[in-house]
């Protein structure tokens, strides 16, 4: 099957945060309508705008302001705009939609200050799903966050990250993990096992107050991980202060990312050609929006991709990251073959590797 050239095509703005917020919000808006999204949709459909709202302390975030000029735009169209996220597996602060949406407010996503509301799209405590058929490799069905089942379009705003566990998060992961329930982002990390390596282990029991389902226990004057117990969210890895906690990097992070692939090619599927991903390569960190606090950006900033291809889109903010760079900064950071995920999402239809990069001004 060809694809439509469209699906190939990935805009291109160049942009900095010393820009100032005005600006950083005004090439949002121009990088989105030249996407031709906003052409295809209809007069107050139900529009999803996925975003990470940041854990608590994160400063990393898309920020609100970025956000003022595609609002402006998509309410000239609909009045059914909304904010939206889904759960977290792990103990935290967006655990539940009342801490979650709260937590928004407090980074500046009220309804007053970005004249949409936020919805948590799985629900109060993250059971509000329903099952889709995908049949691919993976996966027979996905758990989808009902909230964007019933949505008539999607926006996936995504800030391009490191990730622990897949190399990067970007726009495949904002929609695939981004948009399971929690029943879906634990079938997706299902085969993940986390193991403690002795002699970095300070025992200070920092792991066993975050893991959600009590996997971790002390031994022999070192923490444990039960591994009959474990559901592979990641969280020790990510709070752990000495690195102690290890995955199996080469099986662990293939299968989990050609998951994550899996799980996007169900969101993509729902929603055909209403559908759009923004990159905002800005304060690229080496973890994600996830972490409590907000670590040193690993390059300049760069600027902004928008494509109705999430393969290529994320394709092409990685490369334009490892050639500013001048090396495969993303794997010298994470130790991370970071590319199954665009491999298997070409392979199963989620999208293209090949693409047309199309600077605007």
């Amino acid at each position: 099957m060809v694809k439509e050239q469209m699906d190939s095509q990935v805009f291109f703005i160049q942009a900095r945060r010393d820009e100032g917020d005005d600006v950083i919000s005004q090439k949002t808006a121009k990088i989105f309508l030249k996407a031709g999204f906003y052409k295809k949709l209809e007069h107050d459909s139900l529009v999803a705008c996925k975003i990470h709202f940041g854990e608590k302390g994160n400063k990393g975030h898309i920020k609100p302001a970025w956000l003022k000029d595609i609002i402006t735009q998509l309410k000239k169209k609909s009045r059914k705009v909304f904010l939206t996220d889904t759960n977290t597996l792990y103990v935290g602060h967006r655990s539940n939609s009342i801490d979650h949406i709260l937590l928004a407010e407090e980074h500046g996503f009220s309804l007053e200050n970005v004249n949409v509301p936020v919805i948590i799209a799985d629900g109060l405590v993250g059971h509000d799903e329903e099952e889709v058929e995908i049949n691919r490799p993976r996966l027979k069905t996905a758990r989808i966050a009902s909230a964007f089942l019933h949505s008539e379009a999607l926006i996936c705003l995504t800030h391009f990250t490191g990730h622990i566990q897949t190399g990067f998060g970007a726009s495949i992961k904002n929609i695939g993990m981004g948009c399971a329930s929690r029943a879906g982002k634990l079938a997706q990390h299902s085969d993940v096992q986390p193991w403690v390596n002795t002699k970095l282990c300070k025992n200070c029991g920092i792991c066993f107050e975050y893991c959600p389902v009590e996997a971790i226990v002390q031994k022999e004057e070192s923490a444990f991980i039960l591994r009959e117990k474990c559901i592979g969210c990641g969280q020790c890895l990510v709070v752990c202060p000495t690195a102690a906690v290890k995955m199996r990097w080469d099986s662990d992070s293939r299968r989990i990312q050609e998951k994550m692939a899996e799980y996007a090619y169900a969101v993509k599927q729902r929603f055909g050609d209403k559908i759009v991903f923004i990159n905002f390569l800005l304060q690229i960190t080496k973890n994600c929006d996830c972490m409590g606090g907000t670590g040193p950006a690993i390059i300049e900033d760069i600027g902004l991709l928008a494509s109705s291809d999430p393969v290529a889109v994320d394709a092409a903010s990685v490369e334009l990251i490892n050639r500013r760079a001048g090396r495969d900064l993303l794997r010298e950071k994470q130790d991370i073959d970071w590319s199954w995920q665009l491999k298997h999402g070409q392979r199963i239809g989620l999208g293209s590797l090949d693409y047309e990069l199309i600077e605007i001004e």
